[in-house]
């Protein structure tokens, strides 16, 4: 952040704007922590920052990059002014989108809480992508979210599915997850059937902690309110009043999907979760997830949603990776 100067107005060749905020309290929502979202404007963009109090002024050689900047601090003053925190991931994802798309609107991402946090944290879409990802949970009876790691597919399952077990929307929430090493071997695990599943659903444990806190995630699951099981242990079930997530779906049989997706009750919903770039199944086996789509295409009430690097909103250098596979799979596809 820097000092604001009266003599910056005055040089020539440089184009300025200036934009106020309410309070202090505003201002340091808008900074974010240790200025890091300023910083991180400034990195991108050949402009500076000049502070005075609550004023902000950008400016840069460039007239069209000072107000591209302008037109993004306006939002995030509008953000910031109604008690939103801003977050690093924030700015970045804004500049993203200004870059891919040449504009942002991030006020809708802001406008909805899914659920709070067992420490009462409010949990919103991260990206747009996220936020139509969510609209179509809500529209659809079945979902197939497809994305590389990181696109929040699984965790705002979860989050979307906690919220509807807190409105008593849904009697219980059903984890699933094809154990792709056992097949029979399964038996032979020491311990009980939770024991025998955990290694394979502990991702999404991390979820349900964050969300119920582990004590009474554990409470749910002893109850039977929260079920976890293998995709084997599905068969002759049909589940009424349930939320169902199917994880890591890219390693299912083309078989298992079909006998998963039949066990649908009354009052159900199911979301499908996967990456198809990443299927762990024995060489010429076919991805049940991948065939899916050819099957299942066109019927009303059942949406494919597509996430890409642009909803990845785990550490940046994640979706610098996301974006590297890309394009390599791009090229050797080109090469074939």
């Amino acid at each position: 952040m820097t000092n604001y100067n009266v003599n910056d107005t005055v040089e020539t060749g440089f184009s300025i704007k200036e934009i106020e905020f309410p309070d202090i309290d505003s201002m340091s929502r808008f900074a974010g922590k240790d200025d890091e979202n300023i910083t991180a404007i400034e990195e991108r963009y050949p402009v500076r920052l000049v502070v005075r109090g609550n004023r902000v002024a950008v400016r840069g050689p460039d007239s069209g990059v000072v107000d591209m900047v302008h037109s993004l601090l306006e939002q995030l003053h509008r953000i910031a002014g109604k008690g939103h925190p801003l977050y690093l991931a924030d700015v970045r994802y804004a500049m993203d989108m200004i870059a891919e798309k040449g504009a942002v609107d991030l006020a809708p991402l802001f406008s909805e809480v899914i659920c709070t946090t067992a420490r009462g944290k409010p949990i919103r879409a991260k990206t747009e992508g996220q936020r139509k990802y969510l609209e179509a949970v809500r529209n659809n009876h079945i979902v197939f979210a497809i994305g590389p790691a990181g696109t929040g597919k699984t965790y705002l399952a979860v989050c979307h599915a906690v919220a509807l077990l807190k409105a008593a929307a849904i009697s219980r929430i059903v984890l699933v997850r094809p154990a792709v090493e056992a097949g029979e071997s399964l038996g032979y695990l020491p311990g009980d059937l939770r024991e025998k599943v955990e290694p394979y659903v502990r991702p999404l444990y991390d979820a349900f902690y964050d969300l119920l806190s582990p004590e009474r995630f554990l409470r749910y699951v002893d109850k039977g309110v929260i079920e976890i099981a293998p995709l084997a242990y599905m068969r002759g079930r049909t589940l009424n009043d349930s939320f169902i997530i199917l994880d890591e779906a890219q390693n299912t049989t083309p078989e298992q999907m079909k006998m998963f997706l039949t066990r649908l009750g009354f009052g159900s919903k199911a979301v499908i979760t996967g990456d198809i770039t990443q299927v762990d199944l024995p060489a010429g086996k076919q991805s049940g997830l991948r065939q899916v789509r050819d099957i299942l295409h066109g019927i009303e009430g059942i949406e494919f949603f597509y996430l890409t690097h642009s909803d990845v909103v785990r550490h940046e250098i994640v979706q610098q990776v996301v974006k590297a596979y890309e394009r390599y799979e791009q090229q050797r596809e080109q090469s074939v």
